[in-house]
């Protein structure tokens, strides 16, 4: 009797350590509804299996049950992250009902772009784990993965949401409005987004079972990138040619001219009353891995010739060109709070921060860039205007359609 108990002693230490491991994993993932929970059931179970040990071992049993929990809550913990990380996002396409030839009589454009879900969701950046790892690119080590979706997490509830995906349905609906204003009345508008439902496929179909006889893909990014290559990718899995059905894939807007001249228009309209000369401008790329640049060298090459384009009309409409500065958002240097204290130092009164390729407000935008610069320390003294992303300005939604115009 004696053995058992001491049997199911060891079996209850192991039982509950595991069980604290896959309760923290799920408190630092788990929807804002549901952390608390997790939390509670966390200090539950470390107070009890401390008091377990304590209690119920002496000498070098108690060291051992201390491994015995260390062991098994290590396990609990990466067997959850493992299975955490490995979900995947269940999604089941419209069936193809293409109508026959001769009803299909209009042009679908397809706007595509990144998407970011209103509420925290896990899932996306769970894709862009596994893309970074089948890609062998050097990120976050697996083990403390579920600390980053805390940090996510964290920003979404001191944001209080994105509204990413409402802004680029607005700008949809503009840029279609264009449409009609130039007394195009049968081209019709689909969303599509890369880490948001609709994706492009699902898009697609639904445009080809509506009657579309040509498809134009709007690529709403900045570059050409594992983005645009995923959309892409997507879209040629349907094989439309098959279908008889055409599809042009406009280019992204890092060589926009009016694009880049919807940024000094901005800076224009926020000086009131400030003297150019004293205006810093901080042009913050997004930046991706050094492991994506031999990939795909072309996001971090535009990233930086967009935003020297944007230098030199911003220069030739009287903005010194040395109180304007590049940083990056991520993985790139430099950073955003050491140029921003550089601007700082040389006298500026009030300091513009665009995030340049960012397509419409994110936590990127609203959280992440002026978060950098508050903790960057510049003087209070400094006025600091954050220009946010693109947004449902006029001239971007000019820009898109310049660059769809182009597949007509």
């Amino acid at each position: 009797m004696k053995d058992v108990l001491e049997i199911t002693k060891w079996v209850t230490v192991v039982a509950l350590s595991f069980a604290l491991g896959f309760c923290l994993v799920q408190y630092l993932v788990a929807q804002p509804l549901h952390m608390a929970a997790f939390l509670v059931l966390c200090i539950l179970l470390a107070v009890g299996l401390g008091l377990l040990v304590w209690q119920g071992y002496r000498g070098w049993s108690r060291l051992a049950a201390g491994g015995v929990l260390l062991i098994g809550f290590i396990a609990g913990y990466l067997v959850t992250t493992f299975v955490f990380l490995n979900q995947s996002e269940e999604r089941s396409l419209p069936a193809l009902n293409l109508p026959p030839a001769d009803q299909r009589d209009h042009t679908a454009v397809i706007y595509f772009t990144h998407g970011e879900p209103p509420a925290y969701s896990p899932l996306p950046w769970i894709e862009t784990f596994k893309e970074l790892d089948a890609d062998q690119v050097s990120f976050i080590p697996k083990p403390f993965r579920p600390f980053f979706f805390l940090k996510f997490r964290e920003e979404y509830l001191k944001v209080g949401g994105s509204p990413h995906n409402y802004i680029h349905m607005d700008m949809a609906n503009s840029l279609k409005e264009a449409f009609r204003a130039e007394g195009d009345d049968k081209t019709r508008f689909y969303m599509a987004f890369l880490d948001s439902n609709p994706r492009p496929d699902e898009s697609i179909i639904r445009a080809l079972n509506d009657g579309a006889n040509r498809v134009i893909f709007a690529t709403v990014f900045v570059t050409i990138s594992s983005h645009t290559k995923a959309g892409q990718d997507m879209v040629n899995e349907l094989n439309l040619e098959k279908f008889g059905v055409p599809i042009c894939f406009s280019e992204p807007l890092w060589n926009s001219e009016t694009l880049q001249e919807m940024f000094v228009a901005r800076a224009d309209e926020h000086l009131n009353g400030t003297d150019k000369s004293k205006v810093g401008i901080l042009l913050v790329g997004h930046g991706q891995p050094e492991d994506w640049d031999r990939i795909y060298p072309t996001q971090t090459e535009q990233e930086i010739l967009f935003r020297q384009a944007i230098i030199q009309k911003l220069a030739a409409a009287g903005y010194p060109e040395e109180n304007i500065s590049l940083a990056w958002m991520e993985f790139k240097e430099p950073e955003i709070g050491d140029v921003a204290r550089q601007l700082a130092d040389k006298g500026v009164e009030k300091l513009f921060v665009f995030a340049t390729s960012i397509s419409a407000s994110s936590l990127h935008s609203l959280y992440d860039i002026p978060e950098a610069v508050i903790k960057s320390g510049i003087p209070d003294h400094i006025e600091v205007v954050n220009l946010g992303a693109w947004d449902d300005d006029p001239m971007v939604i000019r820009a898109i359609k310049e660059q769809v115009d182009r597949c007509r």
